[in-house]
This record gives structure tokens, sequence and C-alpha cells, in this order.
């Protein structure tokens, strides 16, 4: 079996007396879809932070390809925070700048490139996304459709190879939010990126998932495939996947 691409050993994290992990153990496998689920205030969004290295843990360890995040130095730290990108929950789009700005904000950050380098790269995903002609237009124009398809091109604009999704489609309709779990399924498969998505939208997100996690009082209950997480017969699972109590979101 392959190794996984980033691995949770024992990781704990509290915020005060609020222990939000309590020893969560989890893989994720390179080139793959993870979809991580669980109740409102299960530690999901606090899980995708770690990943990145947004939040550090407590105790326990996060792994990248075997290497201890924590451990690395600040060179290596700044090289592997470029393997990723986040796509947040409301988009994050920033209403004072126009579209091509927006999807050019990681390159101008980082000083890295040529105006015109960066032209290239924004008008590349712009039009593999569809999204040619809003460059002059701003955020509050847009549809909920387009400005998620905006958020994924800033995403994409840095040609990450981990691309993580907090809750992508919140606030959609249903027909937008197969639009999304589409997209995401296409340029996944397109760009070639792993992915790791917080979502409740089920059953919809396992149509494009290839695992799934489930956290629950600050642990990983399940790990394992779509058809896995449909068999399985623990209580806590079944009953967050048939919305009964107050596992579902809202």
């Amino acid at each position: 079996m392959k190794s996984p691409l980033i691995e949770f050993i024992d990781v704990k994290k509290s915020f005060g007396n609020n222990h939000v992990m309590q020893g969560v153990n989890l893989s994720i496998y390179e080139d793959e879809i993870t979809v991580i689920m669980g109740k409102s205030g299960s530690g999901k969004s606090v899980l995708l932070k770690h990943i990145i290295g947004l939040l550090q843990h407590d105790s326990g360890k996060v792994l990248f390809r075997g290497e201890e995040i924590s451990s690395m130095s600040r060179k290596r730290r700044i090289e592997f925070k470029r393997n990723f990108s986040y796509m947040f929950q409301e988009n994050a789009l920033f209403d004072s700048m126009n579209i091509y700005e927006n999807i050019a904000l990681p390159l101008t950050e980082t000083s890295l490139f040529s105006k015109q380098e960066i032209k290239k790269k924004v008008e590349m995903r712009m039009e593999q996304l569809e999204i040619q002609g809003t460059s002059n237009k701003y955020p509050a124009q847009l549809s909920g459709g387009m400005k998620k398809r905006v958020a994924l091109a800033r995403a994409l604009v840095t040609e990450p190879s981990i691309v993580l999704f907090d809750e992508p489609t919140t606030g959609l309709d249903p027909i937008r939010k197969n639009g999304v779990h589409s997209m995401i399924k296409s340029y996944q498969k397109m760009f070639g990126f792993t992915a790791v998505i917080v979502s409740h939208e089920i059953p919809d997100i396992f149509q494009i998932a290839q695992r799934v996690a489930m956290i629950e009082k600050g642990k990983i209950i399940f790990q394992g495939s779509v058809d896995e997480v449909m068999a399985c017969d623990l209580k806590e699972v079944r009953t967050f996947l048939n919305g009964d109590g107050d596992f579902l979101e809202y």
C-alpha cells in the first residue's frame, strides 16, 4: 500500500477548555479527493488549518511525505507551503479588487513573477475556468456560481499540488452545489492536484469523493472509501449519514 502524502498521528489541539482534537489519526493520499465530514464544531476546519500549518498542534505529529511539519526549518516550511492552496468557505474575494486582481493576488504577494508572467498565468486560469471577460468586473457583479469559479481560479493560479476546500458549496442552491462538485472533480483530473474537502453535502459529495473521513468528538471515527462508509454499521456513522439528531450541519 502506498504511503500517505499527509498523515496525522495522535494529534491533539485545545483552545482553553475546548478540546477540539483529541487524538486525530488520519491518512491523506496523493492524487485523490478526500472528504472530511462531521457535525458543526467537530474540528473539521481546525484540521484543515493544521494541514497547511496555519495552526500548531499541542501534541502528536503531522507529517508531509513522512517529514514532521513542526520540525521543518523556516526555509523548508516556506517551500512546503508552496505546495498548497486554500479555497475558503465564503470565497474570501476582495470587494475592492476587480476579478483579475483577485486571481492575481497570490502571485503579486510573492514578488517572484514579472507583470507579464502574472498576466499569462491569470489569463490561462480564467480561460480554463471559463470566466474570460470578467477581468474588470468586481465580485459584487457576479453570481454565486461565478464567484466560486473565481475563487477556484485564484486557488489554482499558483499551480498547487494540494488544494484545501472549506465547505465550497455553502450558500448555493442544489443545482449550483452539484455544479461546484463537478467543477472540482473535473479540474482535479485536469490539473492532477490532491484535494481535501470539508463538506456535509451528503450524499452529493460522494459522487466525487475517493476517500471519506469522519470526525466526531475530536477523533476520526471512520476513514475509507465511499463504498466502505456506506456499508459501515458504526452507530455514529449511520446517524450522520441518515441526518438524524444534531449530527447534520445547517
